[in-house]
């Protein structure tokens, strides 16, 4: 029997996007709104885990030579911009 594959992080979470595209659409039975509703919260879960997981990786490797957690603010590079920062008329 072969083993499945954990899926990568954007492929779960494109998996639950067509999800919630699927049960937005108001087309479905009960059965199947339910049966989609609960893969979508187990997708989400299972995102919600590997981006903890990025997260403790990170704060490994932010410590400094003695181990404390080295903390700085985010500067993105000029070609980033930040959607905050947009002067938008609403």
């Amino acid at each position: 029997m072969k083993e499945e594959q954990p899926r990568t992080f954007e492929a779960s979470l494109e998996a639950l996007e067509q999800i919630v595209r699927q049960l937005e659409s108001g087309d479905l039975a009960l059965e199947k709104s339910l049966e989609l509703f609960e893969q979508g919260i187990r997708l989400s879960r299972e995102c919600q885990e590997r981006l903890s997981q990025a997260e403790r990786r990170i704060e490994v490797l932010m410590r400094d030579n003695q181990g404390r957690s080295v903390v700085s603010a985010f500067e993105p590079s000029q070609g980033e911009t930040n959607e905050t920062d947009d002067e938008s008329p609403f």
